[in-house]
């Protein structure tokens, strides 16, 4: 039995993933889902009060049936998932949220990217932010046909 708090976490390239699921992962992140990469500034509390610029960097998604986020979650196996609850609102259905952040995020814009529609340009700032010499043209263009085949 594992210690409390211990995980063990699959990388991306030990799992196998269903292209079919992958297709309809991104079709649903498309409609549900929220990709945040943006820099910000922070002001730490240490002896000399620097501001601090830091990443934020996050792929979420959520709705109110529970068994799709669930799903989600085990298919990826990646990221967490819970309930988001809401105080004093009864008249509120509970909704389910997973999200992953930073490296995680990373690998989730690399598995949806090529069927990726409305969200492509958000994943793209992500690949772009962890691997800026993948693309030594220095543009954001690149054949979906020839990746779409390269992927098959």
């Amino acid at each position: 039995m594992a210690k409390k708090g211990s995980f063990t976490k699959m990388s991306a390239k030990e799992k196998i993933y269903n292209p079919g699921d992958m297709a309809y992962i991104a079709g649903l992140f498309d409609g549900e889902g929220c990709v945040t990469c943006k820099e910000k500034k922070t002001k730490r509390k240490d002896r000399n009060n620097k501001i601090y610029k830091q990443w934020y960097i996050r792929c979420e998604l959520a709705m109110t049936d529970e068994l799709v986020v669930k799903w989600l979650h085990q298919t990826l196996g990646f990221g967490w998932c819970k309930e988001k609850r809401y105080n004093n609102k009864p008249k509120y259905k509970k909704q389910w949220r997973w999200s992953c952040g930073y490296r995680d995020a990373l690998i989730f814009a690399k598995l949806m990217w090529p069927y990726a529609q409305v969200k492509m340009h958000k994943l793209e700032q992500i690949i772009d932010h962890y691997e800026p010499n993948l693309q030594h043209i220095g543009d954001n263009v690149i054949s979906l046909d020839i990746e779409r085949e390269l992927r098959k």
